[in-house]
C-alpha cells in the first residue's frame, strides 16, 4: 500500500462545503482563513470567511507549516475519532454485504460522489475506495484459507465469480497460489483516528508491526521495510492484535492507561532492536536524552546512532521514542512532528485539560 499526494477536490466543491458546513467533508480537506491566520475544519460553526481570504489544505500539517493556527472552537487538530458518518456507512456495507464489491451507480444509490469517496480513501488509506475493496476482499479470503477453509468457500463467499479471477488476483498480491498459502502470513493493516490525526496499524498473526502516523514523511518507506522485512503482503484488514491495540489507544488518549500488553513485533537489526527494547522500558510520564540512553545500554557516545535509531522506530507510541529528548531538556527529533510529540509528553504528565 503506496501512500501517494492527496489531491484536493475543485475549489468550488470546497467552498460549497465551507458554506453550507457540510460535515462530510470532514477529512477531505481544511480551509484556512489569511484574515485571522486560523484554519478550521469544513463544519467550523464559526462566521463563514470571504472568499478571497479562503485557502485550502489537504491536511492539518500542511496548515501548520504555512503557519496558520488551529480553530478553538471547531478544533482540527482533534479528530472525532471515528469516519465520517459516510464512510462509516461504506465501510459497514463492505463488511456486511455478501458481494463484498460496490460500484459507482450503487455508491451515487447512497448519495455518495465516487469521487468523493476515491478522495478519501486515497488520503487515508492510500489507495482508492475500489482498490481497498479489491484489497479487503482478497484479505477476507487469505484469512478464510488460512483458517481451513477450502478455495471454493473462500471464492464465491468473497464475491468472486470465477476460479480464474480469484487465482490471478491472489497471486498478484500474495506472491503465490491460494493452494499453497495456508502457512503463508501476510500483513493487515487499518486506519486509527486518534486525536493527533489517523495513524495506520499494521499487524501479522503474531503481533502489531506498525503504528504510524499517516502524514508521517517516512510512512512509505515503513510499508516497504515492514513488506521486506516479513516477505509478505500488506492488505487492509483486521485482526486479534490490531483490535486489541485500538481499544488500547483508545483509554491512553484518555489517560486512564499506562502500559501496552499487545504483542509487538519490530525486527530489525541488532543494533535497533536494542534499541527499542530499551525505549520500552522509560517509565510513563519520564524522559531519557539521546546521551543518557546511549549510556544506558552500554555504548556511550553513539549517541547519534541512538537518535537514528529511535528515528527508525515503526511502532510510535508503543515503543514510546516521544519519551526521548535532548540533554538540555528540548524536544529534539520526532517523526510524527513536534507538536504531536509534546501533545503526548503533557498527557502522560498530566498537563493537558
Amino acid at each position: 500500500m503506496e501512500m501517494k499526494y492527496f489531491q484536493l477536490p475543485p475549489a468550488a466543491e470546497m467552498k460549497r462545503a465551507v458554506y453550507s458546513k457540510d460535515k462530510s467533508y470532514d477529512g477531505i480537506f481544511f480551509v484556512a482563513v489569511k484574515s485571522t491566520n486560523i484554519f478550521c475544519r469544513p463544519a467550523c460553526t464559526a462566521r463563514k470567511p470571504l472568499e478571497k481570504n479562503m485557502v485550502f489544505y489537504s491536511s492539518a500539517r500542511d496548515a501548520l507549516f504555512a503557519g496558520y493556527r488551529a480553530c478553538k472552537r471547531c478544533k482540527p487538530l482533534e479528530l472525532t475519532g471515528t469516519h465520517p458518518d459516510w464512510v462509516k456507512t461504506l465501510l459497514e456495507k463492505i463488511d456486511s454485504s455478501n458481494e463484498k464489491k460496490l460500484r459507482d451507480g450503487e455508491l451515487r444509490a447512497m448519495g455518495i460522489q465516487p469521487e468523493k469517496a476515491r478522495r478519501y480513501f486515497m488520503k487515508n488509506y492510500g489507495m482508492t475506495f475500489h482498490a481497498y475493496q479489491r484489497s479487503r476482499r482478497l484479505g477476507s479470503a487469505f484469512t478464510q484459507i488460512r483458517e481451513g477453509s477450502k478455495i471454493d468457500d473462500a471464492v464465491f463467499s468473497n464475491g468472486y465469480n470465477s476460479h480464474s479471477g480469484f487465482r490471478d488476483a491472489f497471486s498478484k498480491v500474495f506472491g503465490k497460489p491460494p493452494g499453497r498459502s495456508e502457512s503463508t502470513d501476510c500483513i493487515v493493516t487499518s486506519l486509527y483516528q486518534s486525536k493527533l490525526g489517523p495513524i495506520i496499524i499494521g499487524a501479522t498473526s503474531k503481533g502489531v508491526c506498525l503504528v504510524e502516523f499517516s502524514d508521517r514523511r517516512m510512512l512509505e518507506y515503513q510499508l516497504k521495510t515492514i513488506r521486506k522485512r516479513f516477505n509478505a503482503a500488506i492488505i487492509p484488514g483486521s485482526n486479534k492484535h490490531i483490535v486489541q491495540v485500538k481499544s488500547e489507544l483508545d483509554e491512553y488518549f484518555k489517560g486512564n492507561l499506562k502500559n501496552f500488553k499487545t504483542p509487538l513485533v519490530y525486527p530489525g537489526t541488532d543494533f535497533q532492536v536494542n534499541v527499542w527494547n530499551n525505549l520500552k522500558k522509560i517509565p510513563y510520564g519520564k524522559t531519557i536524552s539521546y546521551i543518557d540512553l546511549a549510556e544506558k545500554i552500554g555504548l556511550k557516545g553513539a549517541s547519534r546512532a541512538v537518535g537514528t535509531a529511535n528515528g527508525m522506530n515503526r511502532i510510535a507510541i508503543l515503543i514510546p521514542c516521544h519519551r526521548v529528548v535532548n540533554k538540555d531538556g528540548r524536544l529534539g527529533g520526532y517523526g510524527g512532528g513536534l507538536w504531536r510529540k509534546q501533545w503526548l509528553l503533557d498527557l502522560e504528565r498530566g498537563h493537558l485539560s
